[in-house]
């Protein structure tokens, strides 16, 4: 006889076949493809180049055009395409704008020789990320409005299983091929697949705004601002008010409806949540070829332990969001990065290689970071405002990156002063204070008022 768990689970993979759905699993894996290639692959081939692991780690900060998104996303919010704007609508114009640029940015890369002109790379890799981090942005506002608020667990789930399979390709499948064929024909065929997001790009629906462009002009901000402003010229006031209401109001909103204190909390969890993720992540290729892995060792581990247990935290996480609240959620994955992060410093302590070993720590990071990224998209999403989607996703997503990625860009030099023992010790203990915000967080009642009550 099933017991009543059976059906709830069954019920979490269903979801999963919906077309909406296998729509986000391919934008997702477009999303994620460039990210890592654009820091964590290229670290790699960085360091068989023989660049200093502390010019890796600064290098690493090209990646902070995901974090300052939020600068350009209200253009990317409001501003419409010719051609492919009336063409595609709002959303799909920019993925595909995006999309292509990102190609372009890979095959680049794909020609270029860090060996001789390490500049030149760091510059294309800068590319590279301002070109998926629109892509993210679209990506993200499609996802959110395309989807009722219920469904987001599930789309964020979805998201996050493209996601972690582009991980695995940017990661796994570009060492692989670097290793047989090496690096130019790696990122170029890594440019190939980005094809996948394009194709999905223009086979999807563009959704239906909830809240329309006018009626965001027409706030009664916006409105008072226009009539203090008469005596300017009728350009200035239109600059000016668009201005006011893509970028300004968005913020003013997100804190009307959260109040300050508790949208200021907010901010500092979310700019604290991923400190052990993005610090540990930019070493982690680095220390398993300093430990005496290979290329294809690395890779294999990768394939074959890595993609079971980020599927399964994937699965987990979608399910814990839905089942048991984004609070217990947030605070389990934590949890799992601490222990992940241990399990790493253990295996550096070992000091030899260690195939067992490593496919430990790479399971136990894989699982944790499927369900802590879960978690975190699902709740972001349950934060945004149906006016202003992509400004403030953007807004909360590079909160969630900013502070981390300044941080990482010291991981080699903190690498090259302790050791990696110490070293991943230390990024164990990032994720204290954000578990100490939460804390603080979970006993307010406007935080539990914000997000969805679990399902029963």
């Amino acid at each position: 006889m099933s017991t009543p768990e059976a059906p709830r689970w069954r019920d979490a993979l269903r979801v999963y076949g919906q077309p909406r759905m296998l729509s986000m699993l391919a934008l997702g894996f477009s999303s994620g493809l460039p990210f890592m290639l654009v820091y964590n692959t290229l670290s790699a081939w960085l360091r068989q180049s023989g660049i200093e692991r502390s010019t890796i780690g600064m290098l690493s900060w090209a990646g902070l055009a995901y974090s300052f998104k939020f600068l350009w996303a209200p253009i990317v919010d409001r501003l419409r395409l010719p051609v492919l704007g009336r063409t595609l609508g709002q959303r799909r114009s920019w993925m595909l704008l995006s999309q292509l640029s990102i190609v372009l940015a890979l095959l680049a890369i794909s020609h270029s020789d860090p060996a001789r002109d390490v500049v030149h790379v760091a510059a294309m890799a800068l590319w590279l990320a301002f070109s998926a981090a629109t892509q993210d942005i679209s990506i993200d506002a499609w996802r959110i409005e395309s989807a009722p608020a219920r469904a987001q667990g599930e789309m964020a789930a979805a998201y996050q299983y493209g996601y972690r399979i582009a991980i695995l390709t940017g990661t796994a499948g570009a060492l692989w091929l670097a290793a047989d064929l090496g690096w130019t024909r790696s990122y170029a065929t890594m440019a190939a697949l980005i094809g996948i997001g394009v194709l999905t790009t223009l086979a999807v629906r563009e959704p239906q705004r909830i809240v329309p462009q006018t009626s965001v002009l027409a706030e009664r901000r916006v409105v008072d601002w226009l009539e203090r402003h008469t005596h300017w010229p009728a350009a200035m006031r239109h600059g000016g008010s668009w201005l006011l209401g893509a970028v300004l109001c968005p913020v003013l909103d997100f804190f009307a409806r959260h109040g300050l204190v508790l949208g200021l909390l907010l901010f500092a969890f979310i700019g604290t949540y991923r400190l052990t993720d993005f610090t540990m992540g930019v070493m982690a290729n680095a220390f398993y070829l300093d430990l005496g892995f290979t290329l294809k060792q690395v890779a294999a581990v990768v394939k074959i332990y890595g993609t079971i247990l980020t599927l399964a935290g994937i699965l987990v996480g979608g399910y814990a969001v839905a089942r048991f609240g984004r609070t217990r959620s947030l605070l389990l994955g934590s949890v799992l990065v601490i222990a992940s992060n241990l399990a790493y410093a253990m295996l550096a302590a070992h000091g030899e290689p260690s195939v067992i070993g490593l496919g430990a720590a790479i399971s136990m990071d894989n699982f944790a970071q499927a369900v802590h990224g879960t978690a975190l998209i699902a709740f972001m999403s349950s934060l945004t405002s149906a006016s202003y989607t992509a400004t403030q996703y953007a807004v909360l997503s590079s909160l969630y990156s900013l502070p981390p990625k300044l941080l990482m860009g010291t991981s080699g030099f903190v690498v090259d002063a302790i050791g990696y023992p110490p070293f991943y010790l230390y990024t164990a203990a990032l994720s204290l204070p954000p578990l100490l915000l939460l804390y603080f967080l979970s006993r307010r009642r406007g935080f539990e008022l914000a997000q969805p009550a679990p399902s029963l």
